[in-house]
């Protein structure tokens, strides 16, 4: 059955629309606090789903989760004057607690390194102690003047990685490794979100890194988000905590660092890349719920053939929910449009007289009439097409809307609708502030080889401009 969208048309008012599946979905609220969310339950299994799958990459990589304090020394943030400046909009300090002026102000955490800097200068000792490869799944507060829930908030979830190396190249290797092996990964093959893979230029790196690699995704409305990053520190949270190592030659050296991290953010990229008029649109291997069975009327023969069908569904290895129903059929069917599960199980008493029921695909609307029994042989096929589907057409999009330009000027005109990629040489300090103007950043440098930099002033890179979340 079609089913009449109850959301602001994205054509119509992309920003209401996200607010409206936002909301409608059941994904989260604004919390008490400006710029702060409550992540709802349907919200949240879908970040617990990203959470495991990446997971499992960082473990794989050889990295061991940790955690460390949400309240960190001011002065450790003072150690490294670049950092410090980079983050100090942002940053939420507590001057008082048990009812007393605090002798030194403590920082809220908004990134690690400084604090697990300091830990590091504490645990390594030689050669043999690198590389250190560690991770954490933590809150971090940033805060935010224009908050939008998952986008942009105060306070966000994340995961923040940090590795010390005996050498620039080891630190290097394993900052790519992460940034294709791990995010590239997951966002491909579980996100089905293609990116442009690059290195910031100097002027949008990370506060204190040498090089900030990036993800840049396209959304719907042709704005970019970025969906991860991977920075080489070089040495200079080294230096600023003392993060030493004895070499086999006896002699102290510094170590080189990178830290890596991918938050909630990306949850707002599901929505905004994938979404459509009738709400979420989930790719099924991140999906919670991959297949919802509904009882079309709650009847005792409709209820038994749901159990049946869910059933077969579970033990075909299909994340599987029933409802069985409150309130109205169409009712129900457009509430799970909106949270965008990928199959939809009708089963009706009609139906069942002739012993099938009704499949829907949530992409693009395909229906088919099985048997009971045909349900569960079809559903993992189907599936995997509609995965592969999702990222085909959002690759179509990222490069129907990528425009090859000659200038600054042209630039501007192609951010309008989506992306422009010109020559990082007609760039430099001018354009890009003349981009700047036009709410447009170099989003990232690329080789024309598509293989990933390791400087802007390598000869022969272009740039990804757009206007961006």
């Amino acid at each position: 059955m079609a089913t009449q969208s109850v959301l602001t048309p994205q054509n119509e008012d992309f920003p209401r629309w996200y607010q409206d599946v936002v909301a409608k979905a059941e994904m989260a609220d604004n919390g008490p606090v400006r710029g702060t969310m409550v992540i709802r339950p349907y919200g949240w299994a879908i970040w617990e789903r990203m959470q495991a799958e990446m997971d499992a990459r960082i473990k794989e990589a050889g990295v061991q989760n940790a955690y460390f304090p949400l309240f960190i020394p001011l002065s450790y943030f003072q150690r490294e004057a670049e950092h410090v400046e980079g983050f100090s909009p942002e940053l939420a300090i507590v001057t008082h607690a048990g009812g007393e002026e605090l002798a030194e102000p403590i920082v809220v955490r908004p990134t690690s390194e400084t604090v697990i800097g300091e830990y590091m200068a504490k645990w390594i000792q030689s050669y043999r102690d690198l590389p250190l490869l560690l991770n954490q799944w933590s809150n971090v507060v940033r805060w935010e003047l224009r908050p939008r829930l998952f986008l942009r908030s105060s306070e966000f979830l994340w995961q923040e990685g940090h590795t010390a190396h005996a050498s620039y190249e080891d630190a290097n290797a394993f900052a790519t490794k992460i940034h294709l092996e791990v995010y590239n990964d997951f966002l491909v093959n579980v996100l089905a979100a293609p990116t442009y893979l690059g290195i910031k230029p100097a002027s949008e790196r990370f506060a204190g890194a040498i090089n900030s690699m990036t993800a840049e995704g396209m959304m719907r409305d042709g704005k970019a988000l970025q969906m991860a990053t991977s920075h080489e520190l070089g040495q200079n949270f080294a230096r600023a905590f003392d993060i030493y190592f004895q070499s086999e030659a006896g002699q102290a050296e510094l170590c080189f660092t990178t830290s890596w991290g991918a938050s909630t953010r990306m949850v707002g990229g599901l929505i905004m890349m994938h979404g459509d008029d009738q709400g979420l649109v989930v790719p099924p291997r991140l999906a919670p719920i991959q297949a919802v069975v509904i009882a079309v009327r709650d009847e005792p023969e409709v209820n038994e053939a749901c159990g049946r069908v869910a059933a077969s569904l579970k033990a075909a290895g299909v994340r599987v929910q029933i409802d069985r129903g409150r309130g109205s059929f169409g009712r129900r069917v457009t509430d799970w449009e909106i949270k965008g599960v990928p199959l939809r199980v009708e089963v009706g008493p009609r139906d069942l007289k002739d012993g099938v029921v009704s499949l829907v695909r949530r992409d693009n609307a395909e229906k088919l009439t099985l048997g009971l029994d045909e349900v569960s042989v079809k559903a993992p096929g189907l599936l995997e097409e509609m995965q592969a589907d999702l990222l085909a057409g959002a690759t179509t999009r990222l490069t129907d809307a990528t425009h090859d330009v000659e200038n600054i000027d042209e630039a501007i005109e192609a951010a309008e609708t989506g992306f422009a990629r010109l020559d990082w040489s007609k760039v430099g300090v001018s354009g890009e502030a003349a981009l700047k103007v036009h709410a447009i950043t170099v989003r990232c440098l690329q080789r024309r080889d598509a293989t990933m930099p390791l400087a802007e002033t390598e000869p022969d890179l272009d740039c990804i401009v757009a206007k961006s979340y």
